[in-house]
């Protein structure tokens, strides 16, 4: 196959994978999407979940998206805020939250795509519920701070270990310019005052330095988000904790492989190879029952 035509295919694949199909109301899916949710759906009510802890539940579901192709801005969809359901192309945060959706449907033995879109809503949006653009949790600092609010996980990183973090994020207000609904200057005040309050908490991180003396305290099925040196940023990564020959890596949408893997790297080696991430917050999903 040429070159050209190579590129041709992947625009194409590229296009499938984020072109929306209408399910219901404000929730659009591809049909290829839809057949994955309801094939994982199933896989899950065969499984005995009563034997699985939240926390290797978590691990187990994330390794059923290994090789699944990183696709960035599949939420950015045109017009009005919408609940994309997409299990077909991940970045980073979507895929923890598509893993975090599931796992918690499949601990109260819900296996329902309605349940699915519940959940995805609940811990997508600041009220649990589908609003305008700003109603998102933009900043995965604010995801964590709220979904514990939620009852969703607890932060565990000062009781681990962490130190004060400098968090004042406000990066989406101050570059409107590359957020399409950012042209409305409402959201951008919406978003701003957002930053003001992330900004107004008290956040803990482990600096990388000192991850490797933490690590231990590091579940496998964690949720592990990078933190940065970049001062108007909050979050550049996140991904789940899982243990491999002892020691804690990533599985995570890598920007690298372009695809859900296992980081090679430990984490703490991970983290070591890039200058503009400081540490990590971590965070522990809380069993229902």
């Amino acid at each position: 196959m040429s070159r050209n035509l190579k590129h041709i295919a992947g625009f194409f694949f590229t296009l499938i994978l984020i072109l929306p199909f209408w399910v219901e109301g404000q929730t659009v899916c591809t049909p290829e999407s839809r057949a994955r949710l309801d094939t994982v759906l199933i896989r899950l009510s065969e499984m005995d979940v009563s034997n699985h802890p939240i926390s290797e539940l978590t691990v187990e579901i994330g390794s059923w998206f290994l090789q699944t192709p990183y696709v960035e801005k599949t939420l950015e969809l045109p017009g009005k805020e919408k609940l994309v359901v997409n299990l077909m192309g991940l970045d980073c945060t979507t895929f923890v939250e598509t893993v975090v959706a599931l796992t918690r449907i499949a601990t109260r033995g819900d296996f329902t795509v309605e349940s699915y879109e519940r959940e995805l809503e609940l811990i997508r949006y600041k009220k649990g519920k589908l609003g305008e653009y700003p109603s998102r949790l933009h900043y995965f600092s604010d995801w964590i701070f709220i979904n514990q609010e939620k009852g969703i996980l607890l932060d565990v990183t000062k009781e681990i270990g962490g130190k004060r973090y400098e968090n004042s994020p406000s990066f989406m207000s101050s570059n409107p310019k590359f957020y399409a609904q950012l042209s409305n200057p409402d959201y951008v005040a919406e978003l701003r005052e957002a930053e003001a309050v992330i900004g107004s908490r008290a956040y803990y991180y482990i600096p990388k330095a000192d991850i490797s003396k933490y690590e231990h305290e590091i579940q496998s099925g964690d949720l592990i988000a990078i933190t940065t040196s970049i001062p108007n940023l909050d979050i550049v990564h996140v991904g789940i904790a899982i243990e491999k020959d002892g020691r804690i890596h990533l599985l995570h949408a890598s920007t690298g492989s372009m695809e859900v893997e296992v980081s090679q790297k430990p984490l703490h080696d991970y983290l070591s190879g890039n200058k503009s991430q400081s540490g990590i917050m971590v965070a522990r999903l809380v069993s229902e029952n």
